[in-house]
């Protein structure tokens, strides 16, 4: 089986102790995490050959950084070292009306002044049929994003299928271009791409109708229009999926997507998760569930459901990683939510 490769900034995650607040911390819970790692680490968990690209600095941190992912199975082998420093995150977790919060500390990371060039794409794309990005690598720095045209320009021409998760960041579209000037000459490269109930509308200026996410219902139907209007404005585009988060509290989400393939809309679960451990990771979790899906399951219906599923079962889980397995997933799709324990 050919490998999937992942291309992102991973960055050190600093969480206080249980569910504290930042002024109440006299020490940080330490994981690794970032978006595309995370969909590295999912899909290594279901068997899928994974590969994570990145820059790391050279010291000892960036050296932990990439024994923390050798050990959930992901290859590291085309990471390339340099630059200043590993970028972190700081998470505080919210719960029930208190709403999570997260300050980055990632300026002048090793990433966010990789250059085009400086990985070898061809060595890379060798043994792989499928590549992923999300929209914060090139959010981080125009050289970032040069580097992530590059990797792309290389996947089409290697005849690759390109996966996106359009994972829009206020906080990070600071370089000088905005992520509706950015995201769209990326996308075009895209067969398939994910997205949350804002992020067609933030990075592409493709609004659902009549949405409310805040009440804790999403309607599905309503992102019918997002679909087929981005299958519209990117011919290239075969599969499109959105995730629908209702948020009730910070503690008590509901959970579903819908997935749009060749022209066939496709609904999935719906779950109500009440006492969420973690959600950071939830749609990268989605991802690597319907990477997963879509290579090994030949409904799209079945693809979706193990995505939701995979998703759902990450909320349960600390850290950015979504450790479960396919025997897991498939044992919720299967209808069995009891939480019961395996003797």
């Amino acid at each position: 089986m050919k490998k999937v490769v992942t291309f992102g900034e991973i960055m050190m995650r600093l969480s206080p102790p249980g569910y504290q607040r930042f002024g109440q911390a006299r020490s940080f819970d330490v994981v690794y995490g970032g978006g595309e790692s995370n969909v590295a680490v999912s899909l290594a968990n279901y068997g899928i050959p994974a590969e994570f690209v990145t820059r790391l600095p050279e010291n000892d941190l960036g050296d932990a950084c990439l024994a923390y992912l050798r050990q959930y199975g992901v290859g590291v082998d085309h990471i390339v070292r340099g630059g200043e420093r590993l970028g972190i995150y700081f998470l505080e977790m919210g719960a029930m009306q208190r709403g999570s919060k997260v300050v980055y500390d990632r300026a002048h990371s090793a990433l966010s002044t990789v250059q085009r060039g400086m990985i070898d794409w061809r060595a890379v794309f060798a043994d792989a049929d499928w590549f992923h990005w999300t929209g914060i690598t090139p959010a981080i720095s125009a050289s970032a994003a040069d580097a992530l045209l590059e990797a792309l320009e290389t996947a089409r021409e290697m005849e690759l299928t390109i996966s996106c998760d359009l994972n829009y960041r206020k906080k990070l579209w600071k370089w000088g271009k905005t992520q509706r000037e950015v995201m769209p000459d990326l996308v075009r490269y895209c067969d398939v791409t994910i997205g949350n109930e804002e992020d067609a509308d933030k990075a592409l200026g493709v609004k659902a109708p009549e949405t409310d996410v805040v009440a804790g219902k999403v309607e599905a139907g309503n992102y019918r229009h997002v679909c087929e209007e981005m299958a519209r404005q990117y011919p290239n585009l075969k599969t499109i999926a959105i995730t629908l988060r209702g948020s009730i509290s910070a503690s008590h989400n509901t959970w579903s997507a819908v997935l749009w393939r060749d022209g066939t809309f496709y609904t999935g679960p719906d779950y109500d998760i009440t006492h969420i451990v973690d959600r950071v990771g939830g749609g990268d979790s989605f991802m690597g569930g319907l990477i997963y899906g879509l290579r090994t399951l030949d409904d799209p219906q079945q693809a979706l459901d193990f995505a939701v599923a995979a998703s759902c079962l990450k909320h349960s889980i600390f850290g950015d990683f979504n450790l479960v397995t396919v025997a897991e997933v498939e044992k919720l799709m299967g209808g069995d939510a009891s939480g019961r324990v395996s003797r």
